[in-house]
């Protein structure tokens, strides 16, 4: 779309993201987000504007070394198709490649969107505990209807492992060299 620009968000920014994801929330199409909540993640929005205008919002929020998710994907209902979305999504998979992330994933209930950038699904149990945190606040937390997708960044990237929580919560304590070892 010529004369879209996305940047990363401003505390100006925060009441026109609110009320867009309070508007899809509202509709159940996606978690809400209180106001301060935002101002605590500025950093993680991104906004679209065309000529000054307001038109929709995206997070990338780090959740480890090595995985990212894409949140609170909103556009504008009269701005929608129009590849907005697409460039809000672009926007966010281009930082978490500048941050060295292999891996972005997001929980959708539009996963052709995302397929069509390049997202393949997943099964959301592959994925650590740590991508859930939210999911306990969610008032559909027991009948989730939400998809798992996500992107490698890197070549030659596979699915994500069933084994995928093991390498980030069950490392090793690194332990002093007089302490026994509990395998010994």
């Amino acid at each position: 779309m010529d004369g879209l620009v996305i940047t990363k968000a401003t505390v100006a920014d925060v009441p026109e993201i609110h009320r867009l994801i309070t508007y899809y929330a509202d509709r159940d199409d996606m978690l809400h987000r209180q106001a301060g909540e935002i101002y605590e993640n500025l950093r993680d929005y991104f906004v679209a504007r065309l000529d000054g205008e307001f038109l929709g919002c995206a997070a990338l929020h780090v959740l480890w070394r090595d995985l990212a998710e894409i949140r609170s994907v909103a556009v504008v209902e009269e701005r929608q198709a129009r590849g907005t979305g697409r460039a809000l999504v672009e926007a966010c998979v281009a930082e978490a490649r500048s941050l060295g992330l292999p891996r972005v994933f997001a929980l959708t209930l539009r996963p052709g969107f995302f397929e069509r950038l390049g997202f393949r699904q997943a099964d959301v149990m592959a994925f650590p505990r740590k991508v859930w945190n939210e999911c306990y606040r969610c008032p559909k937390f027991a009948n989730c209807n939400e998809v798992a997708v996500y992107l490698d960044l890197t070549e030659g990237g596979t699915p994500p492992p069933r084994t995928y929580e093991a390498a980030f919560f069950l490392t090793p304590i690194p332990r002093r060299p007089e302490e026994p070892s509990p395998d010994a």
